[in-house]
């Protein structure tokens, strides 16, 4: 079975009830370039099948997504928690609509570094990104040891901020000793033996961290018809991909990454970041209240989960696809 055919099977539910789509039935979407965003990037494949077109732009890390959506640029954007609760905090106005992928983490360090825990770290050089969920849980993994930490020498750990793209060639050029890193990149570490596994960070009260679709409220409140034809698309199109592993698999290696990650790249990344549909208010809080007890993100005022976490347009998505 081709892409093709995968892709128009994918859009045959929307299809049957969806007009052509209008001139302002186009949908400015904010992604990232990780395996478990493969799914939301999917969706402007088979959005003209149900009545609208999506726009893709793809950002380097979460909280460019939420600067994009403050300016009014983008409607929707696919980002890490850390970065929606922090825009939220800092007045983004959006809602969390959905949940699309979970885990996504894993602390590695060098082969020779001698460190298989996170007490080993003491007095070693970590990478992060900055302004993302890995560096919540970072944060939370080295004080659950006990460990302080910043960014100028003198404390236990030191961290060095890079972007995700460089943090394994720091890792491969022995500049760090370990790195808290995203999916495919980390299993990509590991399956070419400059990274080994250590943890992964799933320990803290947040649990595996559930990645964020959010919509501005201005789409969600005043454009609520082309909204919904959005999330119907995002239901079908994690659909396709939870339930047909080959057809995720060659969209991500193939139209996202030009194959440049591996066929075990691509198992193993998903495997510790399986998609799904779903978030919830609690888990919102939690992390909020996770991020506010260790400083992430300088929130004054932590938003409240439950005023800004609106999942009614998802379950009417999955309830009209006949979706548990």
């Amino acid at each position: 079975m081709t892409l093709r055919t995968l892709m128009l099977g994918a859009a045959a539910l929307c299809a049957l009830s969806s007009p052509a789509f209008a001139a302002d039935d186009v949908i400015r979407l904010g992604n990232l370039k990780f395996a478990h965003y493969g799914a939301v990037s999917y969706i402007k494949e088979i959005a003209p099948k149900c009545g609208v077109r999506v726009e893709e732009h793809m950002f380097a890390k979460g909280p460019d997504v939420m600067q994009a959506i403050l300016a009014g640029e983008l409607d929707v954007g696919a980002t890490a928690s850390e970065a929606a609760i922090s825009g939220r905090a800092n007045g983004a106005p959006i809602y969390v609509v959905a949940g699309f992928a979970k885990g996504g983490a894993r602390l590695l360090a060098r082969p020779d570094s001698g460190i298989k825990s996170v007490k080993d770290l003491k007095g070693k050089k970590v990478g992060v990104t900055r302004g993302g969920i890995h560096e919540v849980l970072l944060n939370v993994e080295l004080a659950q040891a006990g460990l302080s930490v910043s960014d100028q020498p003198g404390k236990d750990v030191q961290v060095i901020f890079l972007a995700f793209a460089d943090l394994n060639q720091a890792l491969l050029g022995k500049n760090l000793d370990a790195i808290m890193q995203s999916e495919p990149q980390s299993s990509q570490a590991i399956n070419k033996g400059y990274g080994v596994e250590v943890m992964k960070p799933y320990d803290t009260p947040i649990g595996a961290p559930v990645r964020t679709l959010v919509m501005s409220e201005k789409f969600y409140k005043e454009h609520r018809a082309v909204a919904a034809k959005f999330m119907t698309c995002f239901v079908q199109a994690t659909k396709l991909f939870i339930d047909n592993k080959g057809a995720a698999e060659k969209y991500v290696r193939e139209s996202m990454f030009k194959n440049q990650i591996s066929k075990q790249d691509f198992d193993d990344a998903i495997e510790n970041s399986p998609y799904t549909y779903d978030i919830s208010a609690a888990h919102i809080q939690t992390t909020t209240d996770v991020m506010f007890k260790t400083g992430t993100g300088k929130m004054r005022n932590p938003p409240v989960a439950k005023e800004w976490v609106k999942t009614d347009l998802l379950e009417q998505a999955k309830k009209s696809l006949s979706i548990q």
